[in-house]
């Protein structure tokens, strides 16, 4: 059997979606993606902002929405998207790749818009990711495999090898999730990727040969990807296998919800703050806006392309104000305060995030982090790491990534934290990495590691992210008052590799069937050491619930068999779960991706 034709990387990003490939023996491209820019106008680009505008009847007109290879769409993806929906916000999906990973909610229910006012136009947080998905499928067919005839059934996308990329930190539900929504678009030949170590293959690329003469053996890099809605931190150990330079990922921080759209939104309360002391008070809708405003002028701003200031016109509200704008202006200061004194702080390596006075009651939406301070949570993952066999216990380089990085003055920042650690520690010395892209070099360095799977280039050891574990109910007598407590069984140890399985050994349990049971789904990025089988009884503090899953399991009614557990990472990225009967050999796979609704 022949193999695919082309190995394609997508970046599947919070805020923008990149789409590289190449054919085996050809350099590496970047897919141009054709979207509405305008109504009506469609324009080929490298990046595709992953926004979803779902307009009403009287929005925008029917036919501004046609795409080349659909006459009748009635939705828009991509930049038209982004800045349509700035004017109308309540009809715009943004940020659907966060909702992901949220475990509050049924991510297969349509929610998003998050409290838009039509529920007939709303799509759950995994079709949202599938329309991006399916968009950049038919427009790679229409680009690549259309001929004067039809289609090359060859050249189709969903016929490719199609490496996708996911957070360091994406839990098993949030990558069974991705699965699940590449193949709601028609992908099924897919295989996830952490975007950190894509990064890391993108830069080994560009370096070519050479990337071995940039590290050395001991060396520990830390990957700092910043982007849109999330901050990934990875550590990479660089050591030395038969004379030759090896990379090992040995550890991935928490998923933190902090990143761009946190900063466009303080830029925005920083400029209604000002207007508010002058009279003008903005709504929800005029802010969301602002938002979209904000993050246009950050970007000119950080990038130097404006020196002192961003104008920014704000549709009005209001009887009024009908056909007026609202202007005002983003200054240049505004950025460096907000974004880097409260984003990028000088702290010391002993800080710990701020925690914030729990109120009672609070919205669901997304669970951003409560202290917006990266460097802070930068320096708890950096303190977590216990690996007392490693000389290094900070990073000797540093390797960004993310739009949020492209600006000098924030890598500069990182920098200048990570090495006041270093001189107040070790005295280990620092480097920054070069990267020549920090927008397309994930679904560059994933067509990298595509090809490194077919034997052309270098490997990064991995496997799993996390230490993983199932809830088991102690077997105790019954207390009057207090329920058997529950206890963490080790069923997936940190770094398992892809395509093996982990069996616990000479050891049984009890599977409930035939009735609603409940199972605790469990994880651990900082546990590295736990093997299969290890039972973890005071767990709270290291070890945090990734999720719950209400089910009844195929059964006689009430029936307890015994069983055995063996887990299996699979090729394409995701872990399974199974109870195995030792009697008769039946088997209960344990889904844990989300509460599945029927209505």
């Amino acid at each position: 059997m022949s193999l695919p034709e082309f190995i394609i990387g997508i970046d599947l990003g919070t805020t923008n979606s990149v789409v590289s490939y190449a054919r085996e023996g050809s350099p590496i491209q970047v897919f141009s993606i054709p979207q509405l820019t305008g109504p009506g106008s469609i324009e080929k680009q490298d990046i595709l902002p992953s926004t979803i505008l779902i307009p009403g009847e009287n929005d925008t007109p029917s036919q501004s929405l046609v795409l080349p290879w659909d006459a009748h769409s009635t939705r828009a993806i991509g930049e038209y998207a982004r800045n349509r929906g700035a004017e109308i916000p309540h009809r715009l999906i943004a940020s659907a790749k966060s909702w992901l990973c949220h475990a509050l909610v049924d991510r297969n229910k349509p929610i998003l818009p998050w409290e838009g006012p039509d529920e007939q136009l709303k799509l759950s947080p995994v079709a949202a990711s599938a329309a991006i998905l399916h968009h950049i499928r038919d427009a790679w067919n229409y680009e690549m495999a259309r001929t004067p005839s039809g289609f090359d059934e060859q050249l189709r996308m969903e016929n490719q090898e199609i490496l996708l990329t996911v957070p360091a930190s994406f839990d098993a539900v949030a990558r069974e999730l991705t699965i699940k929504a590449a193949q709601m678009a028609g992908l099924n030949h897919v295989t996830l990727l952490e975007e950190p170590q894509a990064a890391c293959y993108a830069w080994i690329e560009d370096s070519g040969d050479n990337w071995r003469r940039k590290v050395e053996k001991g060396d520990l890099i830390l990957v700092c990807d910043i982007g849109g809605g999330t901050s990934d931190f990875s550590l990479i150990a660089v050591s030395e296998q038969n004379g030759d330079l090896s990379l090992e990922r040995i550890a991935v921080g928490n998923h933190l919800l902090v990143g761009g759209d946190n900063m466009d939104l303080s830029l925005a309360y920083a400029i209604s703050r000002k207007m508010a002391e002058k009279g003008t008070r903005l709504d929800n809708w005029q802010m969301r806006g602002l938002c979209h405003a904000c993050r246009k002028g950050k970007e000119a701003l950080l990038s130097g392309s404006l020196s002192d200031a961003y104008p920014i016109a704000l549709l009005g509200r209001g009887s009024s104000l009908i056909g007026g704008t609202l202007k005002t202006q983003l200054l240049a200061e505004d950025v460096n305060q907000v974004l880097l004194d409260g984003f990028l702080p000088m702290c010391s390596l002993s800080e710990t995030p701020v925690k914030q006075r729990s109120v009672g009651i609070r919205e669901i939406g997304l669970s951003y982090e409560s202290d917006p301070a990266i460097t802070r949570h930068l320096a708890w993952f950096l303190s977590n790491q216990h690996d007392q066999s490693r000389e290094n216990k900070l990073p000797t380089a540093v390797l960004f990534n993310g739009g949020v990085m492209k600006a000098p003055a924030m890598r500069n920042r990182v920098m200048d934290v990570l090495t006041a650690w270093a001189n107040t520690s070790s005295g280990t010395s620092l480097r920054e990495l070069p990267s020549q892209d920090f927008d397309r070099s994930v679904a560059r360095g994933a067509v990298y590691y595509g090809l490194a799977r077919r034997g052309g280039g270098i490997r990064i050891r991995g496997g799993l992210n996390k230490t993983y574990y199932i809830g088991v109910a102690a077997s105790m007598p019954a207390v009057p008052g207090m329920p058997a407590p529950v206890k963490a069984l080790c069923v997936a140890p940190f770094g398992m590799e892809e395509g093996t399985s982990q069996a616990i050994e000479n050891r049984e349990f009890v599977l409930v069937v035939g009735e609603p049971a409940q199972f605790d789904f469990l994880g651990s990025t900082i546990r590295h050491d736990d093997r299969a089988g290890e039972v973890v009884e005071a767990w709270e503090d290291e070890i945090e619930l990734v999720t719950t899953l209400d089910t009844k399991l195929d059964g006689e009614s009430g029936a307890l068999l015994p069983v055995t557990l063996e887990t299996r990472a699979t090729e394409i990225g995701t872990l399974e779960i199974w109870c195995i009967s030792p009697s008769d050999g039946r088997q209960w796979r344990l889904e844990f991706n989300v509460r599945e609704h029927s209505d």
